[in-house]
């Protein structure tokens, strides 16, 4: 695979800080690109169709899931659907930049069996498990019950992390995206 075809993954805990990251390193570096997922959880805030996700409905995600469309995808939460899709990979190498996955654990670990050598994953990792609650608190977005469903999950991703090439505790966003700036330049040569 030439270089063009590389990749990156961000992947964590929800709550651990992979976006924050993945938001500061595609603004500091052109050529790197946000994989838009594919989900069928209904947008939240001000997310647009398009830009944070494609949001689809969980018959079309199943249609596509049938045509081999996604290099991969999960049911991350029970009837909540998220994907990468191929078409989204060819996109952003088409324009001749390097795709930022911002995926879930075990849809980073598939990415990985398909791509051995052509992606650096990187595990964000939370400083503790009540850490990781306060800040899902602070959002402001979860019930009480899909909280105790992230932390709960969360616990269960953490003990995956050594299946990826760098671990970087976010205990510091600052410090976090300097580790991982660093992580991703050596794996690209810049």
């Amino acid at each position: 695979m030439s270089p063009q075809r590389k990749l990156i993954i961000l992947t964590a805990p929800s709550g651990s800080g992979k976006t924050s990251i993945t938001r500061f390193l595609t603004a500091k570096y052109p050529a790197l690109s946000f994989s838009i997922s594919a989900t069928t959880r209904a947008p939240r805030g001000t997310e647009k169709d398009g830009v944070e996700y494609y949001f689809i409905s969980v018959e079309e995600f199943q249609h596509r899931i049938s045509e081999h469309a996604f290099i991969e995808w999960e049911m991350v939460y029970e009837g909540k659907y998220y994907g990468t899709l191929n078409a989204e990979l060819e996109r952003i190498w088409g324009a001749g930049k390097i795709p930022v996955l911002d995926i879930d654990v075990k849809g980073a670990i598939h990415v990985q069996q398909q791509l051995p050598g052509d992606c650096l994953s990187i595990f964000v990792q939370p400083p503790s498990v009540d850490e990781l609650k306060r800040r899902l608190e602070s959002r402001g977005t979860e019930t009480a019950e899909s909280l105790a469903t992230r932390v709960s999950k969360a616990s269960y991703e953490m003990s995956f992390c050594h299946h990826f090439n760098k671990i970087i505790v976010n205990d510091n966003l600052e410090r976090a995206c300097a580790e991982t700036e660093q992580a991703i330049s050596e794996f690209l040569g810049w």
